[in-house]
């Protein structure tokens, strides 16, 4: 009784008193197993093979692994040196090394340059990153989009050795792979460069349809030159100093043969058609064979085809393929909408998450009033959003075409849908709506009239309202031009004699903006006398500016700002242009400014990028500040604890401290970055199509952006620069003008009188002067 007493009153403390004696008991076994480790065997050992082990090796060891702690050490410039600017590479690519994939070289000849090379160029040229035509034909003509080298010799031993030099020497360290082929071979171009992206580099690899050599040994192959085949850069490397001993002593009428020779006997190396779990497949395509009718598994599969006689028939061979990649890309498609759909349900929102299209992001949320995106409405003939603000204009161009290939998508998914059952015929379209989800993008809402007929032939009119998404595709980096920030910027100023009293101002600012850091960019200023000014014994109205840039060459020795007069009656900006490119190079870039502009380096720096010679044309749109008789003044910003700060006046850019606000002026073009030499092509095209009188006139009403967009062929880029703020000034507005830039010089200046309700208090406060 006793016992069983004490075990009832220790019950509630049994788990504590076990768990504290499990804890206790697994303390002390560790604390035996720490102490019973000693020191490092592999120390131990050390010190029992060579003797008594010294106590300075143990210091070393100690030292030794503290010499791998990071130390920090801290950047230091040299005070006396002058400071010299880093310029960066434009890719970080070029920077680190990397190479491109895989370069493909075309053989071809005199006979087949301008059919099959063409028929090669049309098919699998956007594909690749580089695709280079070699021929042996001396001063071969290279057709339009094709890259062409020719080497004057077509023996074709000589040919294939100098295409390889020529790859070894101008791309041998910028490309990973090459792949040779023949202009007679259909090239699978997409299942090509998987190919050399599953393979590595790092080898010495020729790889290809691999064929024996007649009287030779199965080791000793090559790869047959009708299929393509594949040369690593470490391979061409290792090739090209023994190219001019193959081509002395192999003999050879076929450069597929003479290359797999060379390869052999210099090198050890034999063509294989498999490869790290990679083979190389191809097709032999037989004579007057209809490409339609092939479905064997080794013309599905194959990277290459040949032989291809024609041009039509590598047309079609293409067709083919793409059909089957396109089928291919449908069918996948499905597989994944199907596996999305499966797994929605076991998300939290159920199907209820699941967006429409499914697969591709849900429409956009706005978070606020400001975000909403907004429909534009549109009719077969016209839309109701207008770039100018006009409230109606005609649907033309890329926007028409746009909205019949929806109308026909429209129409043919709804007979896919519902044939054979009913067929539907459109009427007309009642309503249109479109708008651009950048998460999406374009999103389309037709409501359309719709002839519905059945199988028994009964008609009936229905109006049906159908959605549409045409959505965003694989973003692609276009192509463009190398440019670099180290061109030498010449800045162009006009001045006209009621502009003389703001040049100082413009003079300290390109001292401070321009001169003082360094910027690699000259000053022209082209003065600009009426009839009657500066003449014989009239004070010269521009010996202010002339003095002010003395002061700057004084001031920053080795600065030489030029200018030069000019008298005219009714200044013309090509005129004043027409004067400035003579005097300059033809590879000048200038930067074409006015007084009230205040350039920087940022700006000066997407003037070279943005402006790209025989390329595309620059005009930026500066931002325009409100009068500050109609624009309220902003407060600076109060001390600390004094609440926030009044709201900025609608139209400001806050970023750059705007004090009265202002706009982007849109209707302004006198700042413009161009090359020298395209402003000579584009002002002898007008010369050519404008002659004598109507020439004349014609340059009295065109500005410098007028005359890239009208004359010249090259890209013309507008967009907003931040950078370029200035201050309130209305422009002259002369009458000379053509009718077109006299209206925008009339809307420039009305527009950059103040906001909307900055003018509408302004007509307030006057209306309630006016009452009193």
């Amino acid at each position: 009784m006793r016992l069983s007493s004490l075990l009832a009153l220790l019950r509630p403390a049994l788990p504590l008193i076990l768990g504290l004696s499990l804890g206790c008991s697994l303390s002390l076994l560790r604390v035996s197993w720490i102490q019973g480790e000693g020191e490092d065997p592999c120390v131990e050992a050390v010190g029992e093979q060579g003797g008594p082990q010294n106590p300075d090796s143990r210091a070393r060891l100690d030292q030794t692994d503290e010499d791998f702690k990071p130390r920090i050490v801290p950047y230091y410039r040299d005070p006396n040196k002058p400071y010299k600017k880093v310029l960066r590479t434009r890719y970080i690519q070029t920077e680190l090394g990397s190479r491109e994939r895989l370069l493909v070289a075309v053989l071809t000849s005199r006979a087949t340059l301008s059919t099959l090379a063409v028929a090669v160029n049309r098919t699998v040229a956007h594909h690749f990153p580089r695709l280079l035509y070699f021929t042996g034909q001396r001063g071969a003509r290279a057709p339009a989009g094709m890259q062409v080298v020719s080497h004057g010799d077509e023996r074709p031993a000589w040919l294939m050795s100098e295409t390889l030099r020529h790859l070894h020497t101008h791309f041998g360290a910028d490309y990973d792979w090459f792949f040779i082929m023949q202009d007679d071979t259909y090239v699978q171009a997409p299942r090509l460069a998987a190919l050399a992206g599953h393979l590595s580099i790092n080898q010495d690899l020729y790889l290809g349809r691999a064929e024996e050599f007649i009287g030779a040994g199965e080791q000793a192959r090559y790869c047959h030159g009708g299929f393509g085949y594949l040369l690593s850069r470490s391979l061409l490397l290792r090739l090209r100093p023994h190219l001019d001993g193959c081509r002395g002593d192999i003999l050879s009428a076929r450069p597929d043969e003479w290359l797999g020779r060379c390869l052999i006997d210099s090198l050890g190396v034999g063509c294989v058609s498999q490869h790290q779990g990679q083979q190389y497949r191809s097709f032999e395509l037989a004579k007057n064979r209809d490409p339609e009718k092939e479905g064997s598994s080794a013309f599905l599969s194959a990277f290459a085809v040949h032989p291809v006689s024609e041009g039509t028939l590598m047309y079609r061979l293409h067709k083919r393929f793409s059909a089957l990649e396109l089928e291919r890309a449908y069918s996948e498609i499905e597989q994944l909408q199907a596996q999305i759909r499966n797994l929605t349900v076991l998300t939290p929102e159920g199907e209820a998450g699941l967006s429409w299209p499914v697969g591709l992001p849900a429409p956009f949320t706005p978070h606020s009033r400001f975000e909403v995106l907004g429909w534009d409405y549109f009719t077969e003939q016209h839309t109701f959003s207008c770039a100018d603000g006009a409230p109606k204009c005609p649907l033309q161009g890329a926007s028409r075409a746009d909205v019949g290939d929806a109308l026909e998508t429209a129409l043919e998914q709804l007979n896919r849908r519902y044939q054979p059952r009913l067929r539907f015929q459109k009427q007309r379209l009642l309503n249109g709506y479109r708008r651009f989800d950048p998460a999406r993008g374009m999103e389309y809402t037709l409501d359309l009239l719709l002839e519905c007929v059945t199988q028994r032939g009964h008609r009936r009119a229905l109006a049906r309202r159908v959605s549409l998404l045409r959505p965003l595709s694989r973003v692609e980096i276009l192509p463009m031009p190398y440019v670099t920030e180290a061109t030498r910027v010449q800045l162009v100023l006009p001045l006209l004699v009621a502009e003389a009293a703001a040049a100082p101002a413009f003079l300290e600012a390109f001292a401070a903006n321009v001169l003082e850091p360094r910027e690699h960019a000259l000053l022209t200023l082209l003065l600009v006398y009426g009839p009657r000014e500066g003449g014989r014994g009239a004070p010269d109205p521009f010996l202010g500016v002339k003095a002010a840039a003395a002061e700057l060459e004084r001031r920053y020795p080795g600065t030489r700002l030029a200018w030069f007069a000019v008298r005219a009656e009714a200044p013309s900006q090509v005129r004043l242009m027409d004067i400035v490119s003579k005097k300059h190079p033809v590879d000048t870039l200038f930067f074409l400014t006015t007084v009230w502009t205040r350039p920087g380096p940022e700006v000066l720096n997407r003037c070279r990028m943005n402006a790209i010679s025989g390329w595309q044309a620059f005009f930026p749109v500066h931002f325009q500040e409100f009068n500050p008789a109609l624009s309220p003044q902003r407060s600076p910003p109060g001390p600390p604890g004094a609440g926030p700060d009044p709201p900025s006046p609608p139209g400001a850019d806050p970023s750059r401290g705007s004090p009265t606000g202002g706009r982007f002026d849109r209707q302004a073009s006198a700042e413009g970055c161009f090359y020298n030499a395209d402003y000579l092509a584009a002002r002898a095209r007008l010369a050519g199509e404008l002659a004598g009188q109507e020439e004349e006139e014609a340059l009295e009403g065109l500005e410098v952006m007028d005359v890239f967009l009208r004359f010249s062929g090259l890209h013309l880029f507008r967009a907003v620069e931040p950078g370029l703020v200035q201050k309130f000034s209305l422009r002259d507005c002369s009458p000379r003008l053509s009718e077109e830039l006299y209206h925008r010089c009339r809307l420039s200046n009305l527009e950059g009188l103040g906001g909307r309700a900055q003018l509408a208090m302004a007509l307030f406060e006057q209306e309630q002067a006016n009452s009193t």
